[in-house]
Order: C-alpha cells, then structure tokens, then sequence
C-alpha cells in the first residue's frame, strides 16, 4: 500500500524544491525534496547540539525535518528547516543566529551554494 502526503503546504514545497532543481539546474533541492517525501518516521530530527557539532560558524544549515533545542549552539549559524521547537529557536537567537524557513533560503541563494545538509 502506497501512502502520500495530506499536508497541502508540504506537497507545494516539494514541488516547488524540484522546479526550483530544474530551473537552476542544481542537485541540492532536488536531494532536499527527496528527504522531504520521505514517511514521517524516517524525516529529520536534529537537536541543536548536532548543528554546534557539524557546523561552523556564519554557515548556513539545512535540516529537512524539525530542530529540536537539546544541547547548546556556541556560535553564529543561519537555520533553514521545515520547523523549528520554541526551545532551539530561543538558542539559535541567543547564539547569534538566524531561522529560516526551506521556502525563505529558496530566494535567497536560488543556487543552493555553501549549504550544508544535515540530517
């Protein structure tokens, strides 16, 4: 039995990450979509001691799933996800940092250049 999506707004970020992979002609997007289709037992969920590990600082980071606030951030980083808990968004904003939702980032760096994905 094959299931999909129900939530309108996840369906429309998807296809608008793959047009946006089209039109640039960059993998990144496409990738994210891919993560994106994924059954919610298997989508993302990283805490914010994952980003201070993986991350350096005034990188952008992309988790195609939810941050959840466990751990601390010790420096500057921009967020981009599909959610955020109120707890990481507090320790991302105090560390400096900025929150982003995957639509915002898909006008500002159309490219996809210098983003890491992290899951």
């Amino acid at each position: 039995m094959k299931f999909t999506k129900t939530n309108p707004k996840l369906i429309e970020l998807i296809g608008t990450l793959k047009e946006k992979s089209y039109q640039e002609e960059v993998a990144i997007w496409k990738d994210v979509a891919k993560r994106l289709e994924r059954s919610t037992r298997r989508k993302a969920e990283v805490n914010i001691s994952q980003i201070n590990k993986h991350s350096s600082p005034d990188e952008t980071v992309l988790v195609p799933g939810k941050i959840l606030g466990s751990g601390e951030l010790d420096h500057k980083v921009k967020v981009v996800a599909l959610g955020f808990s109120q707890k990481a968004e507090e320790k991302i904003a105090a560390a400096g940092g900025e929150c982003l939702n995957i639509s915002e980032i898909l006008d500002e760096n159309p490219k996809g250049s210098k983003i890491r994905i992290i899951e």
